[in-house]
């Protein structure tokens, strides 16, 4: 039971941010796992919505304790509220506040910022303003080694998804056959992707699960290529002969549901249960131009650069699509704004929707198909946008410069492309959770035993709430993020977003071991960008937006810590606290 009972409203307030704050994580942070897989037609966002709920649960229940630790007592020493717990309580609570503040506006002008950043700054802002010692030097958890990572995560994130996406070109798309070769390798990149979640739990450990310094290093490797091995021998066995019917010989019938006949599909005369309809495509165009102009254009003809190093060089024809013009500003319409409101493809799923509540407006608030209606309109609203297509002449440009690969290759990197960004989403789940539970944390436990400490565990039903929040956060907002991370910096498909992903992961992994917490923002875009290079094409990133993302990571610091400062200020200069 809670012992300083005279502070129950200033631990509401921070129960209040809390929430706020780890809803903003989740608007801001979570599309950072799944914004290139929905991109690039692997998911759609209802399914990555599912997902992002489920994989950030996990990665803040079981895997989420060390970057907390590091949050909570990290940035300042709390000696200095030793005999003063309702001052730490007050710190917390405001650092929350500066927080959630920034994040919950920057989502809503789009700006994918760094939650970590915006909570360290907060932090520094406190203390500062309560002239006590930030610990500004070079030591585990200090603010210098976590700004440190700030600029290393997105560098060696960007050289990972470097060399993913060059070893993928030069063992499938710069080969004669990309599909036989495609064949040929995909179950290594099956096989790494569960290697690596494999290796990420036991290095991480909790919750029952013995971390790698219990196990030891040859238990580790033994779990690791059992999990490596056991599915290459799934790929084999089920996953291949259901590829090889479907994309080479052209099965349209073919289903997702299909996959467990497995070594049946090679034969010839197979009798399919629940067959698709025959006449369906195999695979999507993940080359469609998503561009969406004035619709009064006649078709037109875009040529593309003619691309080298075994990438196929393409002539696209698309409906309603103004001729490109390979120096427009990427974010730049010459369309009318009638035009543009005519393109964009949420404006009919809105129409919908007014009519769908229209239908129900006479009925009182209280009468069920009314309260339906309004429940349906605000748990759709958020996984119902479209984040693909876009308005800009310029930006289809820069697409446009992207070397077109084969789209059945493209569709064998689905699966993979899903399986990284649900490690993605289980390592920001294990990393990010901390940024909203790390001051909370203290808070709760300072007032329910009236003591000063950072020695104590963080409660699971914390971790459970934040991280539902975090989902729920996604599931309503994110796709606001979602559009600033896919097909605006660059084109994507799933051979690309899966090399992004992993890339991602593979760096908030590592850091999520040493106790670092890094931004999956700067790391999912430090991947896009090294990917994106493998174009050979510096043309094909939108640079203006990159440039945009890194102002909104400059002003976070200053900002969340002004914020949080002012309101500390203030604070200490009403009635004491004790």
């Amino acid at each position: 039971m809670a012992t300083m009972h005279d502070l129950d409203w200033l631990f509401a307030i921070g129960t209040i941010f809390f929430l706020m704050s780890a809803w903003g994580i989740g608007a801001n942070d979570v599309a950072n796992s799944y914004a290139t897989s929905v991109s690039s037609k692997s998911l759609t966002l209802v399914q990555a919505g599912i997902l992002a709920v489920c994989t950030e649960l996990i990665g803040a229940m079981t895997l989420g304790q060390k970057v907390t630790a590091t949050i909570r007592k990290g940035v300042f020493t709390i000696d200095p509220f030793l005999d003063s717990p309702g001052t730490l309580i007050l710190a917390m609570v405001v650092a929350e506040v500066g927080s959630a503040t920034w994040l919950v506006g920057c989502t809503k002008l789009g700006f994918p910022v760094s939650t970590t950043q915006s909570i360290v700054g907060a932090l520094v802002g406190v203390g500062i303003a309560l002239d006590i010692q930030v610990n500004w030097g070079w030591k585990s958890g200090s603010v210098s080694q976590i700004a440190a990572s700030w600029g290393i995560a997105p560098a060696i994130a960007a050289g990972f998804g470097a060399v993913i996406m060059l070893s993928i070109n030069v063992l499938v798309h710069w080969r004669k056959d990309p599909m036989k070769s495609a064949l040929q390798v995909i179950t290594f990149y099956y096989a790494l992707t569960a290697g690596i979640l494999a290796l990420f739990i036991c290095v991480e450990g909790g919750h029952g699960i013995k971390d790698i310094d219990d196990m030891g290093a040859g238990k580790v490797v033994g779990i690791v290529l059992g999990v490596f091995f056991g599915v290459v021998l799934i790929t084999l066995g089920f996953f291949l002969p259901y590829f090889y019917r479907k994309l080479v010989k052209e099965d349209h019938r073919l289903r997702s549901w299909h996959i467990p006949m497995g070594p049946l599909l090679w034969r010839d005369n197979y009798t399919l249960y629940w067959p698709g309809d025959p006449n369906s495509v195999i695979v999507p165009d993940y080359y469609d131009s998503t561009y969406k102009g004035d619709s009064s254009s006649s078709a037109t003809t875009t040529t593309l650069p003619e691309k080298n190093n075994g990438a196929q060089t393409a002539t696209k024809t698309a409906d309603s699509s103004p001729v490109i013009e390979p120096n427009a500003d990427p974010e730049a319409s010459k369309d009318s704004p009638d035009a543009q409101k005519e393109a964009n493809p949420d404006v009919a799923t809105d129409k919908s929707r007014s009519k769908q509540l229209a239908a129900v407006d006479d009925l009182p608030w209280t009468h069920p198909r009314r309260i339906w209606a309004a429940a349906r309109h605000v748990l759709t609203y958020g996984i119902t946008r479209d984040i693909i297509h876009h308005q800009s002449r310029g930006l289809e440009a820069i697409h446009a410069r992207a070397p077109v690969f084969d789209n059945k290759v493209e569709h064998l990197w689905t699966t993979a492309q899903v399986c990284s960004a649900m490690i993605m989403s289980i390592a920001h789940g294990a990393n990010d959770i901390s940024n909203a539970i790390g001051p909370f944390t203290t808070e709760y436990m300072t007032w329910k035993s009236g003591e000063t400490s950072a020695k104590t565990g963080t409660p699971d039903w914390i971790k459970a709430v934040g991280g539902l929040t975090l989902g729920v956060g996604f599931w309503t907002y994110g796709y606001h993020i979602m559009r600033g991370l896919g097909n605006k910096i660059t084109k994507q498909t799933p051979t690309r977003g899966y090399s992004m992903e992993l890339a991602a992961a593979i760096t908030v992994l590592l850091a999520s071991r040493l106790g670092l917490p890094v931004s999956t923002t700067q790391c999912i875009t430090g991947g896009i960008i090294g990917t994106a290079a493998m174009n050979w094409d510096l043309k094909s990133i939108n640079w203006r937006q990159v440039g945009k993302i890194f102002v909104g990571w400059v002003l976070t610091v200053p900002c969340a810590g002004l914020v949080s400062g002012i309101i500390m200020g203030m604070a200490m200069n009403a009635p004491q606290w004790t």
